[in-house]
């Protein structure tokens, strides 16, 4: 059973293949882009069911995209990823609207994959 489609934004490219990897066994389809240019297009093409966006990307950044897509006009929860654990990158993504923050270096991918199943299971309880 497929689980939903989710977007991931992320310039590392061994990181992108993890995430691949992981989220494809556990049903989900995926679809990654490597900067916030491409997320945008890829939002554009097709709306994805929850976005796990990469604050510091080249060409554009996280921050920007989240800009673009303001919580309330948005159709789908954003999970921020950041190698930085500061307050001021968390308190900026909250005050764009992300729903959940993941620092790359205090968690696993298998906490990652808890809060896409948290969000997934809300969204889908939620959707009118």
């Amino acid at each position: 059973m497929e689980k939903g489609n989710i977007l991931i934004a992320e310039d590392d490219p061994v990181l992108r293949e993890v995430y691949v990897k992981k989220f494809s066994i556990a049903g989900y389809q995926i679809r990654t882009v490597k900067d916030g240019v491409e997320a945008i297009e890829a939002i554009e093409k097709q709306v994805p069911d929850l976005l796990i966006l990469d604050i510091n990307m080249p060409v554009m950044d996280g921050f920007t995209v989240l800009e673009k897509y303001p919580k309330e006009q948005r159709p789908f929860p954003v999970i921020m990823l950041t190698n930085f654990g500061d307050d001021r990158n968390k308190q900026r993504g909250e005050e764009l609207g992300a729903e959940d923050y993941f620092i790359k270096s205090e968690m696993t991918i298998r906490k990652l994959m808890e809060m896409v199943d948290n969000l997934m299971k809300a969204k889908h309880y939620w959707k009118k």
